[in-house]
């Protein structure tokens, strides 16, 4: 068992030339592996024009075409599998709501590397051996409950794999059972808090102490509101079922964003429009490859999150590069009268008002030939009872603050407290309204 800080002191501190060096060798070994075993990278190579063997260098992995979503879903379920089934010891799969699901094998040599990867994120936030683990997150095909679940087995954690949901439940177990940290995303997080406040139950009075977030973006302010109402750390694991889940990503204690586990991904950010590779410290779309995955390593794999990458040495004493928190996504993005707006920009503006709850809907909807924008957000119940003026002028000021900071007029409906559904896994913050094409 490490000591100190570093669960993997080695590699988390590693002089970045060295690390470059094992990048490099990873990544030149990684295209020859799928140029070999898999057709579609073989075909979307040579109509390239590039071959393994003219990656010289970290920066020629530019040469190389893209992997986008697409192509992960036309192959369902494995023709990006780059070993035989029978080496494939597990395969977890994305929520599919958007068309086929996103298949993720692994061999046992992948779910190794997986563990690492997660035990590094959760020694990092603080957690440690005899903690008592609260697993909120679902556990089934979604990779985030058994990303979480090993990761605090390896540590050595108690764990109790509550799964997502019940929430009643939940408070109990989290009272009976003496938790000490909690796993869950971070609306669900507000959903268990104000559940436990139904019950009678100061949840800031537990020995929760900190909790581990992730699978939806969520802002700076969102992170304190959770600390405010649970007494916890609120810390980040940042992933994607492409790259095998949870672990990709992690904040420190520094918290100045998310230290990437680069001795298996190589981080690339490109400008969303030229697709050209954008230099450290500029924000644009940011593109993953996974370099030591058996399985199923993705080259180029446009993740549609929008962030920046830094490789500076943070203060925490890692070498590892970081990105910025993810608060939005190419996906997520809505255009309102000619203005990009992220859901994730509504979330900040409405929790600047303490007269409001951090539950909220975004509606979209047509008006004519124009796309609108609707907010619903919950008052806090001492506010409700003032009555309608009060309501009004509280809507009033948010619509100003939202004109002010995202340019763009939306309607702000200040909507009774607990009429807003609660999430138990990830938050539906956006219902659009507008005729299907």
């Amino acid at each position: 068992m490490p000591e100190g800080k570093f669960w993997n002191k080695e590699v988390e501190t590693m002089d970045r030339k060295k690390l470059r060096e094992l990048q490099l060798e990873r990544l030149q070994k990684t295209l020859k592996w799928v140029y070999e075993r898999i057709p579609f990278y073989k075909n979307k190579f040579d109509e390239a024009g590039v071959k393994p063997e003219d990656c010289k260098s970290l920066e020629d992995l530019r040469k190389f075409p893209f992997t986008v979503k697409n192509d992960l879903r036309d192959n369902y379920p494995f023709g990006l599998c780059a070993v035989p089934l029978h080496e494939v010891v597990r395969v977890h799969c994305s929520s599919g709501t958007t068309g086929k699901p996103i298949t993720g094998p692994y061999t046992k040599k992948d779910m190794e590397i997986w563990v690492e990867c997660m035990a590094r994120n959760l020694w990092t936030a603080g957690i440690r051996p005899g903690d008592i683990v609260q697993n909120a997150y679902g556990l089934g095909l979604f990779t985030g409950g058994f990303g979480f679940h090993q990761g605090a087995e390896r540590i050595g954690c108690t764990i109790v794999p509550t799964g997502a949901g019940q929430t009643e439940r939940q408070v109990m177990i989290m009272n009976d059972f003496k938790t000490t940290v909690l796993f869950c995303t971070p609306s669900y997080a507000l959903t268990i808090a104000e559940k436990a406040h139904e019950m009678g139950i100061n949840i800031r009075d537990l020995p929760l102490r900190v909790g581990v977030f992730g699978a939806e973006p969520w802002s700076e302010e969102m992170r304190r509101e959770i600390e405010e109402r649970l007494g916890i750390k609120a810390m980040e694991a940042y992933g994607l079922t492409e790259m095998g889940g949870p672990g990709v990503g992690y904040d420190c204690e520094e918290r100045c964003g998310l230290h990437i586990n680069e001795d298996h991904f190589i981080v690339e950010i490109i400008d969303p429009v030229t697709e050209e590779p954008l230099p450290p410290g500029e924000r644009g779309e940011l593109v993953l490859t996974a370099i030591t995955r058996e399985a199923m390593p993705l080259i180029r794999y446009k993740v549609k999150d929008i962030t920046t990458y830094y490789d500076e040495p943070c203060d925490c004493g890692r070498t590892l590069g970081r990105i910025d928190r993810i608060a939005a996504r190419t996906d997520d993005m809505l255009i309102i009268g000619g203005v990009n707006v992220f859901p994730s920009q509504v979330e900040s503006v409405l929790l600047e008002f303490d007269e409001v709850e951090p539950h909220y809907v975004i509606v979209v909807y047509k008006k004519g030939y124009l796309d609108k924008m609707r907010v619903n957000v919950e008052a806090k119940k001492e506010v409700w009872d003032l009555g309608e003026e009060k309501r009004k002028e509280l809507s009033k000021r948010i619509q100003q603050r939202i004109k002010g900071i995202i340019g763009i007029n939306a309607e702000v409906n200040i909507v009774e407290p607990k009429s807003i559904a609660r999430s138990e896994g990830k938050a539906k913050r956006v219902i659009d309204e507008r005729p299907k094409k």
